[in-house]
């Protein structure tokens, strides 16, 4: 299989598995920042373990790398916690729709590291999308909820975007799996002054869904997405 095709594989894959991540924020009873604290916490230590198994370069190449994997999982973090606040307040299917502006703000984030501007059709394209979105808002009141989580999602959706133009602009060379170990890793420090819910306190039920999401809706659809 090509490079091309291969990475277009990846890439609707890891979609595919982005798409059932909603279902966690109504599935867990806990807050937005327990959740993300021990998605993040489990996807490190699989990660870690998944290379070291496979025998991949774990340390980063150069010492200039250290701060950009700290900002680009201080992003990743917080969009997480966004987004599933987001869901909680207004619902699945509103805060999917609100982080699927995150295309449109890549549009106009990538030609600004280049030095370039954003074309017109993209630009007509955007506003055609926030049009959208804006539909989603029955009130202009931050007594909503569903304006309230439409706002959250899409602040989620400008972190994400953010996060990836910069994962792709000077974290390149890194694989998938490197990049998400180190910024799951700072995603949970990120989360875990906010943490409210004592861990010895989750049933079995929670503790499942925790491993799945951080598994199989986390270190691989975002190690598939950043490579």
């Amino acid at each position: 299989m090509d490079e091309k095709r291969k990475g277009l594989l990846y890439v609707h894959g890891a979609i595919f598995l982005f798409g059932g991540t909603g279902l966690f924020a109504k599935l867990i009873d806990l807050p937005a920042s327990d959740i993300i604290l021990w998605r993040s916490l489990l996807a490190t230590l699989v990660l870690l373990a998944i290379l070291l198994l496979l025998r991949r370069p774990i340390r980063l190449q150069q010492r200039r790398h250290f701060p950009l994997m700290l900002i680009c999982g201080l992003l990743l973090g917080s969009h997480w916690i966004t987004y599933f606040h987001s869901m909680q307040i207004a619902g699945v299917a509103v805060g999917m729709l609100a982080l699927y502006t995150s295309p449109i703000m890549t549009v106009f984030l990538e030609p600004l590291f280049h030095g370039k501007r954003p074309h017109l059709n993209d630009v007509l394209c955007a506003a055609l999308v926030f049009f959208g979105v804006v539909l989603l808002v029955p009130d202009f009141s931050l007594e909503n909820d569903i304006t309230i989580g439409v706002c959250w999602g899409v602040l989620s959706a400008g972190l994400f975007a953010l996060r990836n133009v910069m994962q792709r602009h000077y974290l390149q060379n890194y694989g998938g799996d490197t990049s998400m170990l180190y910024q799951s890793a700072v995603a949970a420090l990120l989360a875990m002054p906010l943490v409210s819910a004592n861990p010895a306190e989750f049933d079995g039920e929670i503790l499942l869904q925790m491993v799945l999401l951080a598994t199989l809706f986390t270190a691989i659809p975002h190690s598939l997405f950043a490579g």
